[in-house]
């Protein structure tokens, strides 16, 4: 049922675009047969079927899951409870009201709780390219041997060393595992050789496109925490109003962004390029790419409830693990196959109206 649901959504939304009319249209000036543009329901299933043939791909986000869960602990917690305290302490002096107490102490139990859990280690999980990590949203305390040997940063000078280094890490893995997923997605099979030799340079572009990515984001969110800080002075309601809306700018100003990494990977376009390639196919396929993101959002998070149901100190929680990077992989194959399709489907729509006359 949910697999015709999306096939018939996915038809109409085609039908309702301009792009959709426009087709309609050519087929009565020009027999030139156009490709069909991207099908939501057939994208997703491309993406499975190319995990399933390629499982070994399902290795990555497994072995970095496996490294945050097992391996000894990056703890902060002594510098954060510290930092933390003091300001948590002050606010509370200047408190004039119980409602703005019982916040404070909120927050205070909520960042002594981080303190317990965090783990440097998950810096390793980068964006907007990264693998995948299930263990980096849960942070647990446990493993099935016990507790975990826990290795306590003190330094601030040390948590930005570390922070850059496990940070840079994880775009370099996370660009060959984005290679490869695209490939196996794109070709049908994975060419090793000519991966590892074009490693360094998609690398460096990744780079790149995370610094864009992080002076964007920096750039937007630095005077949008001013402005909440402001409007929750004049109470809850509308400092809640102000965080909705800085959360509706950044959906607003990182969705188009989505399919940056993209063109990087299957057409080789340097970083730049691929932005605004990325941000062209999505304003023109709007309505299926809104429709794309939003499955793969349901899909992916709807399944991580699943995978978080065994203990974290229990070996049942690698069927999660496995199930999750099962998932993530499919559906990160999935854009891929849908990203090549929406360009050729656009480049030979921008051809076709090129060829007819009087348009």
């Amino acid at each position: 049922m949910l697999a015709t649901f999306l096939l018939i959504m996915d038809e109409r939304l085609i039908e309702s675009t301009p792009y959709g009319k426009i087709n309609c249209s050519m087929k009565t000036t020009n027999s030139q047969i156009l490709p069909a543009p991207p099908h939501l329901f057939r994208t997703l299933v491309a993406g499975f079927d190319t995990v399933t043939n390629h499982i070994a791909l399902i290795l990555f986000p497994m072995g970095l899951d496996a490294l945050i869960w097992l391996a000894p602990r990056l703890r902060l917690k002594g510098l954060i409870e510290t930092m933390f305290s003091n300001l948590i302490y002050r606010s509370l002096a200047m408190a004039t009201d119980v409602e703005t107490t019982e916040i404070l102490n909120s927050a205070k139990q909520i960042w002594m709780q981080l303190a317990e859990r965090f783990n440097l280690l998950i810096f390793l999980r980068s964006y907007p390219v990264g693998i995948p990590s299930i263990m980096s949203s849960i942070l647990p305390l446990e493993i099935p041997f016990g507790r975990p040997v826990t290795i306590e940063i003190i330094s601030l000078g040390s948590v930005m060393a570390l922070f850059i280094l496990l940070t840079f890490l994880g775009v370099i893995g996370g660009t060959l595992y984005f290679s490869l997923v695209s490939q196996a997605a794109v070709l049908g099979k994975i060419q090793w050789r000519q991966q590892l030799l074009s490693w360094p340079w998609m690398s460096l572009q990744m780079c790149l496109l995370s610094l864009t990515w992080i002076v964007l984001i920096g750039g937007v969110s630095l005077p949008a925490s001013c402005a909440i800080s402001i409007a929750a002075l004049g109470g809850m309601t509308l400092g809640q109003c102000a965080v909705l809306l800085y959360g509706g700018l950044l959906i607003w100003i990182i969705f188009p962004l989505l399919f940056s990494p993209h063109g990087i990977l299957i057409n080789q376009d340097k970083f730049w390029h691929s932005i605004k390639q990325g941000v062209r196919i999505t304003r023109m396929t709007l309505p299926t790419t809104s429709l794309f993101f939003l499955s793969i959002f349901l899909i992916t998070q709807g399944l991580d409830f699943l995978w978080r149901v065994p203990p974290e100190s229990s070996w049942l929680m690698v069927i999660g693990i496995a199930g999750h990077a099962f998932v993530t992989t499919g559906v990160l194959a999935a854009s891929f196959v849908y990203y090549e399709r929406a360009d050729l489907w656009i480049k030979s729509l921008q051809d076709q109206i090129k060829n007819l006359p009087n348009v």
